[in-house]
């Protein structure tokens, strides 16, 4: 297993091995779920059968990670009320890659989704920024809370949970 993994399952390839038929939750095209399954070189710093975690390419803060489900999920706008366990396991898993990096004080984070149409990959993730007093002004505005392109994790659980399902 390779450094920074944290489960000793198997990491499941893009596709079946015994054909080219790809694993149910994949999108080929989503670059997402192509670290997921290790087709990028991109170190994983988590990886369970449900959730993985890198650094983000273009960091906001010190300390800022990108937190996705293994299997594609649509962008935080596709979701309901059945994804929030998802969503929930999706900021512990943020909040355990900070405390590894010696993230304390968990008070000066944020754990948020860009709303779409401002997310530039559909794949579901969660970005994880710390500290947030050490954010330039760009990822204040990038990151910002209560606005039109940026949702805290606790808003969209909280917005999901509101949601009744008609049939």
């Amino acid at each position: 297993m390779a450094e920074g993994q944290t489960s000793s399952q198997p990491v499941p390839t893009g596709t079946d091995k015994d054909s080219s038929v790809p694993a149910v939750g994949y999108d080929k095209k989503c670059i997402f779920c192509r670290i997921v399954n290790n087709e990028m070189d991109t170190e994983l710093l988590h990886r369970d059968e449900d959730i993985c975690c890198f650094r983000d390419i273009k960091p906001g803060a010190p300390h800022h990670y990108l937190v996705v489900p293994t299997k594609h999920v649509g962008n935080c706008k596709s979701l309901n009320i059945q994804h929030v366990p998802l969503v929930k396991q999706m900021v512990d898993v943020g909040k355990d890659v900070l405390r590894k990096h010696n993230v304390t004080d968990l008070t000066d984070v944020r754990f948020g989704f860009h709303w779409p149409p401002f997310c530039s990959v559909t794949h579901l993730h969660l970005h994880v920024l710390a500290p947030v007093s050490q954010m330039g002004f760009m990822s204040r505005l990038v990151y910002r809370l209560n606005s039109y392109w940026f949702v805290t994790a606790d808003q969209l659980i909280e917005l999901l949970n509101s949601k009744v399902e008609t049939h």
